[in-house]
């Protein structure tokens, strides 16, 4: 078990901040979510021209609000009723279907959805490996597992835990814990048992290029901020695994 449990009560607060705050560490998982979901979209569109999506731990409904854009039928489900008010209330299509439920025990049949994604979600679990496998109870034969989390790793413990806390207002305490990262090989495991193969994976990093010398020490993200794809996956990595 690990020594502090992760904090998640904090997205019961964030209302309108999902989308508009820049004082608090989700302005940087608005940043990563445009470089993820175009990542993730390409290799949907590879293998579906139409899909049933079901996005695990929505949250605010970047994920999901996005994907409906693009024409897919999604539903978006976590257990902060806050959060998926917010969500609905920034879905333009009003086509996302939000629920509140817990995943690990999908309300959902067998065979569901060609698409499942768990975006930015893994690390906020115990017992990972338990909602993979229920995850892939709800996939079509060769359906799609999309995943996004850090790996446990020194590097990563400094620059994603640390490095937050001291440089970003508002950062809420145990926000992530290093013993829920997990290292790739143990994703790529967790997938196997759970009868799915890892077909690819690759780092994400922040492009330092785009921060300001003015923002390092202000607590505030620069709204410029972008993030670019990695080959290295010591710190956050992003992937999918075939049903």
């Amino acid at each position: 078990m690990p020594l502090h449990k992760v904090n998640n009560s904090f997205y019961e607060s964030y209302g309108d901040r999902w989308y508009t705050a820049f004082d608090d560490p989700v302005a940087l998982l608005r940043a990563e979510s445009d470089v993820k979901i175009p990542w993730a979209l390409v290799r949907i569109r590879q293998h579906f021209s139409q899909a049933h999506i079901l996005d695990v731990g929505c949250g605010g409904g970047f994920v999901s609000n996005a994907l409906a854009k693009e024409g897919f039928t999604v539903t978006g489900i976590d257990i902060s009723e806050a959060s998926l008010q917010i969500a609905k209330k920034y879905d333009v299509t009003q086509k996302v279907r939000y629920l509140k439920a817990d995943a690990f025990h999908l309300p959902f049949p067998d065979e569901h959805f060609e698409v499942v994604t768990a975006m930015d979600f893994l690390e906020h679990i115990e017992n990972p490996q338990v909602f993979i496998k229920e995850a892939s109870r709800v996939l079509k034969p060769g359906g799609l597992f999309f995943f996004n989390t850090f790996n446990r790793h020194w590097l990563s413990w400094f620059l994603v835990i640390k490095m937050i806390e001291w440089m970003v207002k508002n950062t809420p305490k145990d926000m992530h814990v290093i013993e829920y990262f997990i290292k790739p090989d143990e994703l790529r495991d967790y997938c196997k048992r759970a009868d799915m193969r890892v077909e690819e994976m690759t780092g994400l990093k922040m492009d330092f290029s785009t921060i300001p010398l003015k923002n390092y020490f202000s607590g505030v993200v620069p709204e410029g901020l972008k993030f670019k794809l990695s080959s290295s996956l010591l710190l956050s990595y992003l992937g999918y695994a075939k049903k």
